[in-house]
């Protein structure tokens, strides 16, 4: 399974190669996709060989082979500038919205509402968020209010102190936007999701952990998109 930004690297490749018969540099590459560094090309050429997309060939600069694409594959699809993809999307294509409204779990229980479990979020270092909607959960209607919400498994225990657990689920509201101390899903560089207590530093942004163990992590203001807001947390005991 493919992020957005894996799936527009590889066919940004895929279709170079077959104008020209040669790979993009990684500057290109990163141009192309409108990243701050190549170092998240770096990452992404990583993913897609790992994930058996591409190959790297031992002994020549610059050589990429193109192993497969996407089973989705849609030729219309073009990396571009100016993309904001959501931290939460389906597979590749038309984006998918990050979640449907809530619907009653049932027509005779309407005190509670089923919400779509979209993947893992990281309490820690970032990760990519899975992209599917794999399962979803009942919860009370009075811990969503109004809005778009979704849930998301936690990975990790950088937001311990703020009591989020590796394990639990958490309670998102769809948002793009945040007030300083809100505990929030953010995405980093376009590629990277994480769950951090929101801060200002001067036209700086903080992602705040919950753990004295997590460094803060500072960044400019165009490399984080908020994409949701916390408002409920659901804990299974074994």
């Amino acid at each position: 399974m493919l992020t957005r930004k894996q799936q527009e690297l590889l066919l940004f490749i895929h279709e170079r190669m077959k104008e020209s018969g040669v790979p993009p540099s990684f500057d290109e590459m990163k141009d192309a996709l409108d990243l701050a560094s190549k170092s998240g090309i770096h990452r992404l050429i990583t993913a897609l060989e790992e994930r058996g997309f591409i190959r790297r060939l031992p002994n020549r600069a610059r050589a990429l082979e193109v192993i497969k694409l996407p089973e989705a594959y849609n030729p219309s699809i073009q990396p571009r500038r100016g993309f904001s993809p959501s931290v939460i999307e389906g597979s590749l294509g038309k984006p998918q919205p990050v979640a449907a409204p809530p619907k009653p779990a049932n027509e005779d229980n309407n005190s509670a509402v089923s919400v779509p479990v979209m993947g893992r979020i990281a309490a820690g270092v970032p990760i990519s968020a899975i992209q599917n909607n794999t399962h979803d959960i009942t919860v009370p209607a009075d811990m969503l209010g109004s809005g778009e919400h979704y849930a998301l498994e936690v990975k990790g225990d950088s937001m311990i102190d703020a009591g989020i657990f590796d394990g639990d689920t958490v309670i998102v509201r769809n948002s793009n936007t945040a007030n300083p101390g809100d505990i929030v899903v953010a995405l980093v560089d376009d590629e990277e999701a994480t769950l951090k207590r929101f801060r200002r530093k001067g036209a700086s942004i903080a992602l705040e952990a919950a753990n004295p163990a997590y460094e803060t992590r500072i960044f400019g203001p165009d490399r984080v998109k908020v994409q949701g807001k916390l408002v409920g947390l659901i804990r299974r005991y074994h």
